[in-house]
């Protein structure tokens, strides 16, 4: 039966099952149940809507049809019906770490204002009770709208997230980048520090090398010196030894 019902199943259902299309591969492994979650929200807030409309109606006696009863039933079930589809969207996004959750009031208003305005203006074609045949344009106009509406939020949720992901592959990168300059300055320091250490230690070892060098001639030198001393000493003492050694040598 094309009337409120049949429309607004053909505006909510098209509109979240286009969304889970393009969003499957944000959501990842919860994608599948996007669109049963979806559904189980509007069935419900379909039934509780409806129990509650019925029962105002009978016990106010608030006439559906006229203003601005018509109105305040509307406000009612628009509030149900997003709190139950904020609600289920919630629990979905939830899960997810790139979508935001502020997507699921976002998207239940947007959904709740295009629908409201499509029922406005295609007021005179919606009838409580009708011919199932009649108002199939009007049922039309309800698909292709809720196909719209899907699509372009799903688009610009999925390029959302898109730029989101980008501005997280260059933050990551620049990280990396920077770690990278990091780890090679560090690298750089430290064979700097070993460089300087070693060319340190070659100093001190010529240093030590020369010393050592020096105290051994040092060391020839006095002996030497004290072998020529003694030598002196003795032909000092030895004075016709020494005439002696002289003389032969003439």
């Amino acid at each position: 039966m094309l009337d409120y019902l049949s429309a607004s199943v053909a505006f909510w259902m098209v509109m979240f099952a286009l969304q889970e299309h393009l969003l499957k591969f944000r959501l990842d492994e919860i994608a599948h149940y996007w669109f049963l979650v979806i559904s189980c929200s509007l069935f419900i807030s379909w039934l509780l809507s409806g129990f509650i409309t019925i029962m105002l109606m009978v016990s106010f006696r608030i006439d559906p049809f006229t203003f601005p009863n018509n109105l305040f039933l509307c406000a009612i079930a628009a509030l149900i019906f997003g709190v139950f589809l904020t609600l289920g969207q919630w629990l979905i996004l939830r899960q997810s770490k790139i979508i935001p959750n502020a997507f699921a009031l976002v998207n239940t208003v947007v959904g709740i204002v295009i629908f409201a305005l499509l029922v406005w203006l295609n007021e005179g074609t919606l009838d409580l009770i009708g011919n199932p045949i009649q108002g199939w344009k009007t049922a039309l106009i309800f698909l292709v709208s809720g196909a719209i509406t899907g699509g372009v939020t799903g688009k610009a949720l999925d390029f959302y997230c898109e730029r989101k992901e980008q501005r997280l592959f260059d933050i990551e990168r620049k990280r990396e980048e920077q770690e990278k300059l990091r780890r090679d300055r560090i690298q750089n320091e430290v064979f700097e520090k070993r460089r300087q250490d070693r060319e340190r230690q070659e100093r001190v070892d010529q240093q030590r090398k020369e010393q050592a060098e020096k105290e051994a001639l040092e060391r020839i030198r006095i002996k030497r010196e004290i072998a020529l001393e003694e030598e002196r000493s003795w032909y000092e003492e030895h004075p016709e030894e020494a005439y002696g050694e002289w003389h032969d040598d003439e």
